[in-house]
């Protein structure tokens, strides 16, 4: 079985959940390319219809444990088929995460490296069990992180983390990484399901179109776009029905509906 990535909902709420039995949910290619189905899905989802909150973790107690080794030999001794690879499957999938616009929390339980530590970089917000592992141990394997995936990385867990994972093979706890930046929130392994669709239920009921102006604005910024940029437009949503039921309910004491 080379593993899947399943999505289900739970009301407004998409679950995608990486499902790689025995190997810890390790990134197969054919999950890769699920992966990029599944997000570009959501994202081309009617927002009239469309849920209002990701919920991106492993099947099984563990996140991702990185990629599914036993394929490489199949593939990774060939320049042009690596590139393919790294360029096209795995950026294919992270960058449609990265392109959602749906807010996406990462469920991080268990083991979290190489491509876990890539796909949680992706996400918008990340809470992990105490008992989480995260690393790239992939010098032990003779390669280096793929640029654009190296990129991402130092981005959201910071220079010297990815300097730690990268050149040491270091594998950090849940606490050090919240201390990093990396981690929202750490909590009790038994808990983490329940705080992540908690979590995911409380942006649900927030203004959808806003969430979704927020992840584009922030999207633009991490990207180099200066903020002066982004001015032109940025105000259109001043007549619409969201923003005025939002002010509307603040104003009468009640709970907006959105």
């Amino acid at each position: 079985m080379s593993g899947r990535v399943r999505l289900t909902r739970q009301g407004k709420i998409a679950l995608v959940t990486l499902d790689h039995p025995g190997k810890f949910n390790a990134m197969s290619r054919a999950m890769w390319r699920e992966l990029r189905a599944v997000f570009m899905g959501l994202q081309a989802e009617a927002l009239e219809t469309a849920s209002r909150c990701v919920v991106l973790r492993g099947e099984g107690g563990h996140f991702c444990a990185g990629g599914d080794i036993s394929e490489y030999p199949g593939f990774r001794f060939d320049e042009a088929s690596l590139a393919a690879f790294h360029e096209e499957e795995v950026w294919g999938g992270l960058q449609a995460v990265l392109d959602c616009d749906l807010p996406v929390i990462a469920q991080i339980e268990g083991n979290c490296m190489g491509a876990g530590v890539e796909i949680a970089s992706a996400c918008d917000i990340r809470v992990a069990g105490v008992a989480a592992r995260f690393g790239a141990p992939i010098a032990k394997l003779g390669f280096p992180m793929a640029p654009r995936e190296a990129a991402l990385v130092a981005r959201v867990a910071g220079q010297a983390t990815a300097r730690e994972m990268l050149l040491e093979a270091a594998v950090l706890d849940a606490a050090e990484m919240k201390s990093r930046g990396f981690l929202q929130r750490v909590l009790a392994d038994a808990d983490v399901a329940d705080h992540a669709l908690h979590s995911a239920l409380r942006i649900a009921s927030l203004a959808p179109r806003a969430a979704r102006w927020n992840k584009q604005t922030l999207r633009a910024l991490a990207q180099g776009q200066e903020a002066d940029a982004l001015v032109p437009g940025a105000y259109a949503y001043a007549p619409g029905a969201e923003h005025r039921e939002g002010i509307a309910a603040f104003n009468e004491k009640r709970k907006p509906d959105f």
